[in-house]
Parts: structure tokens; sequence; C-alpha cells
């Protein structure tokens, strides 16, 4: 028999997705070529933190000397995986439900740049659709996350954030779990017309957010998901939304006395700045020096 906390591990890392790849329309670049990819593969739940730009803290990311050029136009894809060694059919634990985001920052230098602050906008999401959840669209395309880039945008180097956020404990502060690294990539052949607004991470993000601090379970047929940060940007001048049409119906989280998340959240680690106390009757557990759990 296995012990205890080695099941729980591997209850934890089944949850847990790295966005490892990035594939141009002629090119699929090889696993971490050109992206900031973590030496641990768990959430970030702090949305507070400087980690939700491009990741860091409790999963230390690797520098890229690589920066890959983009036709301003086409179509991309970020590819995701369990692991960095996993295959097309380990994506994500299918009940870590929620939607796909992608943005974009205008940078002067793409492999230093660290993402936090302002000069992001938002060119792609997927919410709830029909009752399909934009992570699920994801796990069964084999983990490929598909990115318009906007042909009227300025040429030059940016960092791509590709991001999925699971909501299964959502419900209570803190429970979200959200996963992003940040590719450097060179766009050409934009016009250069347009000149989008732009949001900071932190900060895109609050904690009560609907999108972030939500009981998905308690949704009707009818409710909507409201997708969080800033609308899409298009070339149009309009936005866009991957959420479902129909009323707004968005319930409310269920109240809570303090600051806890529920089982098998994180609760503790290094560099961890979210919640640390555990639902009644669980206990927060160290599973390793970066990931503490709620068992």
């Amino acid at each position: 028999m296995y012990p205890l906390s080695l099941l729980l591990a591997a209850t934890a890392a089944t949850a847990h997705t790295i966005f490892l790849q990035l594939q141009t329309p002629d090119k699929l670049y090889p696993i971490s070529h050109a992206i900031r990819t973590p030496t641990y593969d768990g959430p970030i739940t702090n949305v507070a933190s400087n980690d939700v730009a491009c990741n860091g803290g409790p999963n230390p990311t690797t520098p890229s000397s690589q920066i890959i050029t983009v036709q301003a136009g086409t179509s991309l894809k970020a590819v995701w995986r369990h692991t960095l060694t996993s295959g097309p059919d380990n994506v994500m634990d299918p009940s870590h439900k929620g939607p796909t985001l992608a943005y974009l920052k205008k940078v002067s230098n793409a492999l230093t740049d660290s993402g936090i602050g302002n000069g992001w906008f938002k060119i792609q999401e997927d919410g709830l659709n029909n009752g399909v959840w934009g992570t699920t669209k994801v796990i069964n395309n084999a983990g490929l996350h598909t990115i318009d880039i906007p042909a009227c945008i300025e040429n030059g180097q940016y960092l791509l954030r590709a991001e999925m956020i699971a909501l299964h404990g959502a419900g209570s502060p803190g429970g979200a779990q959200l996963y992003m690294e940040c590719a450097q990539i060179n766009i050409v052949g934009g016009t250069g017309e347009a000149r989008p607004q732009t949001v900071a991470f932190p900060g895109a993000y609050k904690a009560n957010d609907p999108g972030i601090t939500i009981n998905i379970y308690s949704m009707s047929a009818s409710s909507r998901y409201v997708i969080p940060g800033p609308p899409v940007f298009t070339c149009s001048g309009s936005s866009s939304s991957g959420g479902s049409s129909g009323p707004v119906e968005v319930p409310e989280p269920e109240p809570v006395s303090s600051c806890s998340v529920g089982q098998w959240q994180q609760c503790g680690g290094n560099n961890y700045s979210g919640c640390t106390s555990c639902a009644s009757p669980y206990s927060c557990k160290e599973i390793n020096a970066y990931y503490h759990q709620c068992t």
C-alpha cells in the first residue's frame, strides 16, 4: 500500500497543467522554446500576487533565450500538458472546469521584461458555452488552445500570456486555480493602426470578481459565467465574448466567515501568500516545500 502522503500528492498533481509549447501555422516549436516554463506545475491562487503575470513564486520559472516570430493576423496554438513530459491524453484533470484566456503585452525586450504591471490586453477568452467550459474544449482537443493574433496591432516584441482557470474549488476566496505561462514573441506584418487599452497584472482580477469566486455547481442551465478581466480586444473596435448568451444569472458565492479553502486546495508552501486555513473538517498538510494542501 502506498503512503497517504504519496496518494495525496498524486491526487493534487492530476489537477495541474503547463503551457509548454507554441505552434504557429507552419511550425510546432520544441518544449520550452521561448516559453518561461515552471519547475512545478501548480497553480497561482492569489490574484494580487506578482506571480499572476507570468507565473513564478511557488512555481519557479526557467528563463528562455529564444523569441518566436509570429505573423499578425494568424492563429497560434498554445500547447498544454499536465507536466513537461506528459502526452496529449494528459492535459488537466477533466473535473477542473473554467475559462481559457490569452493576453498580449508589448515590450521593448521580451527576454527580460517580467510581465508585471500595466500593458496587457486580452485577445482571447472562452468561458461557458451551452454547458461546455473552455478548459474542457482544450482537454478534448489534446491540449491545443487556439489564439488569434490581431492584424491591426503594432509590430514588435510581445509577451503572450496563455491562461486556464480551474473553478472546481472557487466557492470560497482563494479557491480558484490560475495556470499561466508567458511566451516571448516578435510580431511582424501588423498594420499598427490600433492602440489597445491595457490592464495590469496583478490588478486585472480581484479576489471577489464573480468569475474568480463562484460556486459553479450551483449554476443553473440559464446562468452566464462572467469571464474575469477586460473585454477581448478586436480590430473592429467591438468586444467579443466566449461566454454563453442569455440572462446574466451568476450565483453568489457561498458565504464564508474567514479566509479558508476547501478540500484538495493549496493552503501553504514556500512563497505562497493565499489563505492558510482549511474549511472544516480539513487541515493543512505539507505535500512538498512549495505545496501544502487541505485534506
